[in-house]
């Protein structure tokens, strides 16, 4: 087997994480971030929408580092390196030499998806090296023949629960794989079985949480997939594409081939059309196979494909990276592609927005106010404000920190229908409407920011009608 190209490996992994961390006060949070950033003060097993690594990532770097942009964005940072170095263990256990190591490394390195995800802390960011790892220790057991890395595998597999549950695809579709196209002696092996039940006692915290309260995360993939399920089906060609550029796409596709051909391999081949399948069907995000499609492009790797990994790396670069002025990024097609982008541009003027209708209260109104949000983000932009009235939301887990207490009958409402606070309170004016200087049509650009006072029905009454899966 080839030497592991650890110096070039570590190069990479410090030339991204540099870009990344002098890239990182650029913009402004995403919304994904404000929402970790607030969960990450209320520690629990789980939350209804999502598992609890990622907000608890948040709690430790802010501790670590500061409640700063900077500082919450530490972890996807460390995410991106560890995974440049993953990527290379593949190259090199599917048999790459020192360059190939190096070309699968870069080229996934800077890809648009992994940028985006160490650039921002989001679920994904955990969630590729997570991944990576897995695949790694599964491809030692088919190629080197020993079973012992099931366990190995089993780990990493129950590990990567508490970011998603979205391991559950490579695990059916490599069953699947297994089943359908061999070598199905593993499935005799003892070591296999072993791994497998370490990785359901590793998880099994996490899914105890789940079933006691109803398996919340079901009906958020429902939501989730009622809401945009259409629209995710008719992406997902396209973006297997954009994930990390067009060519690593390409290489991939090749990548696919040499693994159908291999008998050893071929059910990581059969795994990512499984996965693929089960995406569209459900109508899940067209990223949930980006794992896979890091393996069939450290598959596909071949010398010569520098220059061509260069331009698509420059070209990823420019779309996933806040490398355009702020100023002038609207004027361009990256809001529309990029939605990260997009929904870290304008807090500052949402937050001012919802600041100048506060300063209309009274002292005794704003002694009784709160701050009532749609949308997790908003709610995690207001709270993150620190000089404001207590905010409330019905979104997601959020509306678990509810009620509001009755005395709150005097409330600045975002993102809620203002026909709808009408028939709750008894007067709802609205004070302004949120903009942003870059222009930047995103979520809450030309909302209103209501004012509303007299509330006609208890909070404990009114509050479960707030709550929302989206």
């Amino acid at each position: 087997m080839p030497p592991v190209a650890w110096r070039p490996l570590a190069l990479i992994a410090a030339l991204l994480s540099a870009l990344l961390l002098a890239l990182t006060p650029l913009y402004g949070y995403h919304r994904d971030e404000l929402y970790f950033r607030l969960l990450s003060e209320h520690p629990a097993w789980g939350y209804v929408d999502q598992p609890p690594l990622t907000p608890m990532l948040a709690r430790l770097s802010i501790s670590l580092f500061g409640d700063t942009l900077t500082g919450l964005r530490i972890p996807a940072l460390v995410c991106t390196a560890i995974l440049v170095f993953l990527v290379g263990l593949i190259s090199r256990e599917l048999g790459g030499d020192r360059r190939a190591q190096i070309l699968a490394a870069a080229g996934i390195g800077t890809g648009a998806f992994t940028l985006i995800a160490g650039h921002s802390l989001l679920t994904l960011s955990a969630d590729l090296p997570l991944w990576s790892a897995a695949i790694l220790f599964v491809l030692r057991v088919l190629l080197r023949g020993e079973g012992r890395w099931w366990l190995a595998a089993g780990a990493v597999i129950g590990a990567a629960t508490y970011n998603k549950h979205l391991i559950a695809l490579l695990v059916i579709g490599l069953a699947a794989g297994v089943l359908a196209v061999g070598p199905r002696r593993i499935l005799r092996d003892p070591w296999l079985w072993a791994g497998a039940g370490l990785a359901v006692l590793i998880a099994s915290p996490n899914l105890i949480f789940q079933a006691v309260n109803g398996w919340p995360q079901l009906e958020m993939a429902a939501a989730l997939s009622e809401d945009k399920g259409a629209e995710m089906r008719v992406l997902f060609v396209p973006m297997q594409i954009v994930l990390f550029g067009p060519v690593v796409a390409f290489v991939a596709a090749r990548g696919w081939l040499r693994l159908w051909r291999d008998e050893r391999l071929r059910c990581l081949a059969f795994a990512y059309p499984v996965a693929a399948a089960l995406t569209l069907i459900s109508g899940g995000r067209f990223d949930y196979t980006a794992g896979l499609i890091i393996l069939l492009f450290c598959a596909g790797v071949t010398n010569g494909l520098g220059p061509s990994l260069a331009v698509n790396g420059t070209f990823c670069a420019i779309f996933a990276l806040p490398v355009i002025p702020v100023s002038v990024v609207s004027m361009t097609p990256i809001p529309q592609v990029n939605e990260v982008v997009r929904e870290s541009i304008g807090w500052p003027e949402f937050t001012g927005a919802v600041r100048a209708a506060v300063g209309t209260l009274t002292p005794e109104e704003r002694a009784r106010a709160m701050l009532l949000a749609g949308s997790y983000g908003e709610a995690g932009a207001l709270h993150l404000a620190g000089d404001l009235p207590p905010v409330y939301s019905g979104h997601n887990q959020l509306h678990l920190y509810g009620p509001p207490p009755e005395s709150a009958d005097v409330a600045v409402v975002v993102k809620y229908p203002r026909r709808r606070m009408e028939r709750l309170f008894q007067s709802c004016v609205e004070h302004g409407r949120v903009s942003n200087e870059a222009g930047v049509d995103n979520e809450f650009l030309g909302l209103p920011v209501l004012v509303c006072k007299g509330l006609r029905t208890p909070w404990r009454t009114a509050w479960p009608r707030f709550q929302e899966y989206s």
